[in-house]
């Protein structure tokens, strides 16, 4: 089950278009577009993506596993992953994922910015469309699977979306929104359902709510003492960008990317040091750090700390350097 069978590629444009569209819906794309958003297009549309994205991902996470449906059987599919090999498969985390953060962009930019609607809501079904016909291609879902995971992303951005600005305000304000980001995702995370095996969604689940409630502190901590996050001094996104502006928001992305690397490595290798020499574990040894009380504060501390970094200090580092 941890090895992909042998294939022959006949079709090289389907396979790297798919290819490349099943990593718009995994952790290389978080960690990159939703922390781009926040630096170079609004704050207010970063907050609610990321708001929408855990809610979205850890219901569809925690589905998974008290559902505990099949992948499809291969043979006869060809299964072109390996990772993700050993979660199940109702319903597709990545068609939710796509769902969610492409509608929620188009919804909270189309009321915000001039462009048409038609072009953003092509936009959000090529995207969301393209990663779910992916996860077919791979050979990792079922089209029910697919299908559900897009369904439901729908239904909870339907029910989300009249929330959006009471949450957002409930977030930006409330004293108590530092205690509550960090307290509650980690009862979830400790009290997630158990399996007969170990399977990477408990930890995929703590690095996805780690994020969201760093970046969740960080939103709280700008509001109270930097500059309210009501509006955002980031460049208004407008077509045709001039070409100066292209170069800083270009800057502003690679030197933001590159801190965020650097506190996932320095934060990784600090807190697994940490609880191996307190559990007695070689760092290196796996299955010790797929243990519950090693994985989840190793996980939630390193991608909390990605999403403090993220809206924090990233931002006082461009003004810093008159980004």
């Amino acid at each position: 089950q941890g090895r992909t069978q042998k294939y022959i590629v006949k079709n090289y444009f389907y396979y790297y278009l798919f290819k490349f569209s099943a990593a718009l819906g995994e952790e290389i794309f978080y960690i990159t577009f939703l922390p781009f958003t926040y630096w170079n297009i609004d704050h207010s549309v970063s907050r609610r993506m990321i708001i929408v994205w855990s809610i979205v991902m850890y219901i569809g996470q925690v589905s998974k596993d008290i559902l505990k449906w099949p992948r499809p059987l291969s043979p006869p599919v060809v299964k072109l992953e390996v990772r993700t090999n050993a979660e199940y498969g109702m319903p597709s985390t990545h068609a939710m994922a796509a769902t969610a953060i492409s509608f929620s962009f188009f919804i909270a930019t189309t009321n915000q910015y001039k462009y048409p609607f038609e072009l953003g809501l092509v936009a959000a079904f090529v995207f969301s469309t393209l990663v779910c016909l992916s996860r077919l291609y791979t050979g990792m879902h079922t089209v029910l699977d697919v299908i559900g995971g897009a369904l439901i992303s729908a239904v909870l951005l339907m029910l989300l979306y009249p929330a959006w600005d009471m949450i957002d305000h409930l977030l930006l304000t409330s004293p108590f929104c530092p205690l509550l980001s960090i307290v509650v995702p980690l009862v979830l995370c400790y009290n997630y359902p158990k399996l007969d095996y170990y399977s990477p969604t408990r930890g995929d689940t703590t690095t996805i709510l780690g994020a969201a409630a760093g970046a969740t502190v960080g939103f709280w901590l700008n509001n109270q003492y930097t500059a309210p996050a009501y509006t955002s001094k980031s460049f208004q996104l407008g077509f045709p960008l001039v070409t100066s502006k292209m170069v800083v928001v270009l800057a502003r992305f690679f030197v933001g990317i590159i801190v965020v690397l650097l506190t996932r490595w320095l934060m990784k290798s600090t807190v697994l040091g940490v609880l191996g020499y307190w559990y007695k574990f070689p760092i290196r040894d796996l299955e010790a750090r797929r243990r519950l009380e090693v994985e989840v504060p190793y996980k939630f501390i390193t991608y909390s700390s990605v999403g403090f970094t993220a809206t924090v200090i990233v931002p006082l580092l461009h003004e810093l350097l008159g980004l």
